[in-house]
C-alpha cells in the first residue's frame, strides 16, 4: 500500500488518541521507520501490522480500528487531499458508488503502481443497493464499512450497512446490503 495510508492511520491516531497512542503503535509493531513518504508503496504487511498494533493499545477490536480507519480516510484524509474529486464523484451516496471506478481511474495517475478494489454497485430500489467489493487484500471488510459510513456523512446521509455474503477465491468478494436514508 502506498505511504498515504500509513500516514492516514497516524492521523487517526494523533488526532483522536494523541501522539503517545502513536509512540507506542510503532514500537508494538515493530515498524522501523519514523515517517511515510506518501506517494511511496510499502509492503501490504506494514499496514496490517499498524491495525493490529492499534487495537492493542487503543483497547479496541480490529473490526473497530478498521471502521474508524475508514470514515477518517474519507472525511478526513480523502477530503483534505482529493476534495475536488470527491466532490466531482456524485451529488449523493449512490452516485459516488457507481462513479467509483472513474475515482479510482484518476487517483491512479497519481500512484501508477496503485491495486484498487472494484465495487460493482447494483440498485435494488430507491433506497437499497447490494454492493460487491472485491480485492486482492482480504480482511478489509469493516475498513469497506468505515469508508460507507464516512461517505454517507459526506453526503449527509444515513445508511445501514449489513454484510450478506463473503467468499475469497483467488480475490476478496464482499457483499454489501446498503439502505440508504
Amino acid at each position: 500500500m502506498y505511504g498515504i495510508v500509513n500516514q492516514s492511520i497516524q492521523g487517526l491516531v494523533t488526532d483522536n488518541h494523541g501522539r503517545d497512542k502513536w509512540e507506542k503503535i510503532k514500537v508494538r509493531s515493530g515498524l522501523l521507520q519514523d515517517y511515510f513518504i506518501s506517494n511511496e508503496p510499502y509492503e501490504d504487511n506494514i499496514t496490517y501490522e499498524l491495525i493490529g498494533a492499534a487495537s492493542e493499545v487503543l483497547e479496541l477490536s480490529e473490526d473497530e480500528v478498521l471502521r474508524s480507519f475508514g470514515e477518517y480516510w474519507i472525511l478526513k484524509t480523502g477530503y483534505e487531499r482529493y476534495g475536488d474529486l470527491m466532490k466531482a464523484g456524485g451529488k449523493n451516496l449512490y452516485e459516488f458508488l457507481c462513479n467509483l471506478p472513474n475515482f479510482h481511474g484518476r487517483i491512479m495517475l497519481i500512484y501508477p503502481d496503485l491495486r484498487p478494489p472494484e465495487f460493482v454497485v447494483e440498485r435494488i430500489s430507491e433506497k437499497e443497493v447490494t454492493l460487491h467489493y472485491y480485492s486482492a487484500r482480504k480482511g478489509l471488510t469493516h475498513f469497506v464499512i468505515g469508508l460507507i459510513q464516512g461517505l454517507a456523512k459526506m453526503f449527509q446521509e444515513t445508511v445501514e450497512i449489513s454484510v450478506k455474503d463473503q467468499e475469497y477465491t483467488d480475490v476478496w468478494h464482499d457483499v454489501f446490503q446498503l439502505k440508504i436514508t
